[in-house]
């Protein structure tokens, strides 16, 4: 018999709640067997929601995490994970530009902050 675990244990197990794994459901990344109106998680399942959470952190959308999980499915390990070190250095590549520009943004917020601490100063002299 396949070991099952509830939607309860997987929340407990991922930290996440029942409606982001309908969710995952309701978008096609997840599965899970039925027994009535209950939802059944397989170690296949559990498996998939760990590269959907790691997916997510990296920033990959759910439709790019989606199409890994059909390649693994339809072609194996092997060419899901050449597809996902394409993805990776793709959105590493935009990371690194985002950091750059946020490195740019807070120099010149800080440099804004510091004229507008000289202004405040001044007014504050003025009126003294």
């Amino acid at each position: 018999m396949t070991e099952t675990f509830s939607i309860r244990q997987m929340c407990d197990a991922f930290e996440v709640t029942p409606r982001t794994l309908r969710f995952y459901e309701q978008k096609e990344l997840l599965a899970p067997m039925r027994s009535g109106t209950r939802r059944l998680y397989t170690r296949r399942d559990r498996a998939r929601l760990t590269l959907i959470l790691r997916g997510k952190r990296f920033g990959f959308s759910l439709e790019d995490i989606r199409q890994l999980l059909e390649i693994y499915d339809r072609e194996g390990s092997a060419s899901q994970v050449v597809r996902t070190c394409e993805l990776a250095k793709a959105w590493l590549v935009q990371m690194e530009a985002q950091r750059a520009e946020m490195g740019a943004a807070i120099d010149d917020l800080r440099a804004e902050i510091a004229k507008g601490a000289a202004l405040i100063a001044g007014f504050q002299q003025a009126a003294e």
